[in-house]
């Protein structure tokens, strides 16, 4: 019986860093698909919201909001966003710009989404710097005034 246990012994003992070796082997692989569902997530809620900030532009701008209105109506809009400071808003043919009913107010918002894990350096290593570290969001919106 004891020959059996120092046998089972020497088993537990040969396998004890196999754990570890796997671990070591696993985590890059599995830190890269957290950090790739982390940014693509957080990416595309600065797409939505960057779009749905033009729309809400455009909407105000047709019932006769100046472009100072469309644009804080814009920020407003996109205010959950990181850094909504980077937000570009351009209104073309606003009522106070000259617009007449008929004729239709666009709303251009541009924004600078900055990756928010180390994801960008390690796919600027893989893609050979193609891939930086922001993606560029652009929604117009275009809608006639009423």
């Amino acid at each position: 019986m004891k020959v059996r246990r120092l046998a089972h012994d020497k088993k537990d003992r040969g396998e004890r860093g196999q754990a570890m070796v796997e671990f070591a082997l696993v985590l890059p692989i599995f830190l890269l698909v957290v950090f790739a569902i982390v940014d693509f997530g957080m990416g595309f809620h600065a797409w939505i919201t960057v779009s749905n900030a033009s729309r809400e532009g455009a909407r105000i701008g047709v019932v006769g909001a100046n472009a100072a209105t469309i644009e804080l109506k814009v920020r407003d809009a996109a205010s959950s966003l990181n850094h909504d400071a980077d937000i570009d808003v351009t209104v073309t043919n606003a009522v106070d710009q000259g617009g007449d009913p008929g004729e239709s107010v666009k709303v251009a918002v541009d924004y600078e989404y900055s990756l928010i894990t180390p994801l960008s350096s390690i796919m600027g290593i893989v893609s050979g710097g193609s891939i930086g570290p922001t993606i560029h969001f652009k929604s117009t919106s275009e809608m006639r005034l009423e």
